[in-house]
């Protein structure tokens, strides 16, 4: 077996509570190993809703702390990463038979004011008769509400926080599992073993469980204990359709149910509608979307838009399980997104239960300082004024930096230099490694997909497979036939297949 040696910290989890955990105790100065049974975002963080938001509906279950902190860290993760992380402005068409024009003009009020914002738009009221953004609703829609929140591309933002633990000396392993956790002589003995059936151990001060949907499972095998806290699985899934609007606007649609649904422009010409709020049974890593619940979100929309989408207009659909703290909440929607720490013992153990991807670095400060009695020489908190990998622009102005990229790589068609700078931001000119013309970057497998980026990933990212290239760490399979993602897998892994993340209930 093969000795890893004795660090500060070993981190269960590759999703982004875990990585940003570990890129938060790298940078105070703490020795930590993060492990990830699967690839880094391969459950819950890559299949989330992508957006950075506040969280407008919390404020109907009375989450105040829980919304303006959200709202706070949504202006933190604005700077941070300009390049995967941009305003978008939600319109919510008002109908009668709903929540009152005031209350909703209310809470958008409270929404603005909360989180102390500062570098979006506030929310305005639109005419739908006169204004653009009424043009696919129906006629009798006539009046909305227009607020900011923010994109993100959640996968990305996982390996960008890797990549930064990594760059500040945490050894980041993929494709292993922690297989047991004991303690022994005032330490944790972990051990693991890698795709390849590999076993290695390592000797840890603090063990921290972010294994998200898999929590309770490393409580009760890994580590052979038990915990007071409970995970409650709700599965959300979206859908994928040809946008059917003009502009750079999303939707929120309040539901006969009172639920909400997000329409939102996604990967150029489509779009993504979600999310469905089911309470789930069963291994997370089995999750899918089911036919009702197709059926649900097309519903939903069609209550508030001209022209019907039909069964035959989902071009795909994912499914994820979000790992809520159980609160006992009736309805699933009512769940709080809020995050519980369960600190066990010395050496200590800290099990991570809920939490949601917009809060995710405020929720590593206040892990680590559950962990400041052990480790009394870690670093302050030092995250909140830094740059992700990649976000490090003047101003953070992704529009200023996307026109000097474009000066400097003036033969790039412009949809392909769009594609390098908001995926990979400063760092595209590594991704394009002295490229100096199209044929420079090798093989075109489809869709924005050359030979040169693919390369990067596998040897900067951690890419072993093609769905961690083609639907984590860039969505280029959404914009590839079947065909061409087959020979892009034969091509670097013959005979493994691709795109099993794309889902088609029905189909």
């Amino acid at each position: 077996m093969k000795d890893l040696g004795e660090v500060d910290l070993v981190v269960i989890g590759g999703g982004i509570n875990g990585v940003g955990i570990a890129r938060d105790a790298a940078g105070r100065g703490l020795s930590v190993i993060l492990c990830e049974k699967g690839d880094l975002a391969e459950g819950t963080s890559s299949r989330s809703g992508k957006l950075i938001h506040g969280g407008l509906r919390y404020l109907e279950y009375y989450e105040f702390r829980l919304v303006r902190e959200a709202l706070i860290e949504r202006e933190v993760l604005l700077r941070a990463a300009p390049h995967i992380v941009w305003p978008m402005r939600f319109v919510l068409p008002h109908s009668p038979e709903q929540r009152p024009a005031w209350l909703v003009r209310l809470g958008l009020f409270l929404y603005d004011h909360l989180g102390g914002r500062k570098q979006l738009p506030g929310c305005r009221r639109i005419d739908l008769r006169n204004a653009p953004e009424g043009e696919p609703l129906k006629d009798e829609l006539r009046l909305a509400f227009e607020y900011s929140d923010c994109w993100v591309d959640d996968a990305r933002l996982v390996v960008l926080n890797a990549l930064d633990a990594a760059k500040r000396g945490a050894r980041v392993m993929v494709r292993t599992a922690a297989t047991s956790a004991r303690r022994m002589e005032g330490s944790w003995q972990v051990e693991f073993r890698d795709g390849k059936g590999e076993r290695m151990r390592a000797t840890a001060k603090a063990l921290v469980n972010a294994a998200g949907p898999w929590v309770e499972t490393v409580v009760n095998t890994v580590v052979g204990s038990n915990s007071a806290r409970r995970v409650r699985l709700i599965k959300g899934s979206h859908i994928i359709v040809k946008k059917f609007w003009n502009g750079p606007q999303a939707y929120l649609l309040q539901n006969h149910d009172k639920r909400v649904i997000f329409v939102n422009p996604y990967e150029g010409d489509m779009a993504l509608i979600g999310t469905t709020d089911i309470p789930y049974d069963g291994r997370a890593e089995d999750a899918a979307v089911v036919e009702g619940e197709v059926e649900y979100l097309l519903a939903a929309v069609n209550r508030y838009i001209r022209r019907p989408l039909m069964r035959s207009d989902v071009v795909s659909s994912f499914a994820g399980v979000r790992p809520l703290y159980d609160d006992n909440a009736a309805n699933p929607s009512a769940v709080t997104r809020d995050y519980v720490f369960d600190l066990e013992g010395n050496p200590p153990l800290l099990s991570v239960f809920g939490g949601k991807i917009t809060t995710y670095r405020k929720l590593a400060e206040h892990a680590l300082r559950k962990l400041t009695p052990f480790f009394p020489q870690m670093g302050a908190g030092w995250t909140a004024g830094a740059p992700l990998p990649g976000g490090d622009m003047a101003g953070a102005d992704f529009g200023a930096f996307f026109n000097e990229f474009r000066s400097s790589y003036g033969w790039l068609p412009e949809d392909l230099a769009l594609h390098y700078a908001r995926l990979y931001g400063t760092l595209s000119p590594q991704v394009l490694d002295g490229a100096r013309s199209i044929s420079d970057l090798g093989r075109h497998f489809g869709g924005n997909c050359y030979a040169a980026e693919v390369d990067y990933l596998r040897r900067s990212e951690w890419a072993e497979t093609a769905d961690d290239i083609l639907f984590r760490r860039t969505k280029c399979g959404l914009h590839m036939s079947q065909s061409q993602r087959e020979a892009f897998a034969a091509h670097y892994w013959p005979g493994q297949e691709a795109g099993r993340w794309l889902e088609q209930p029905g189909l």
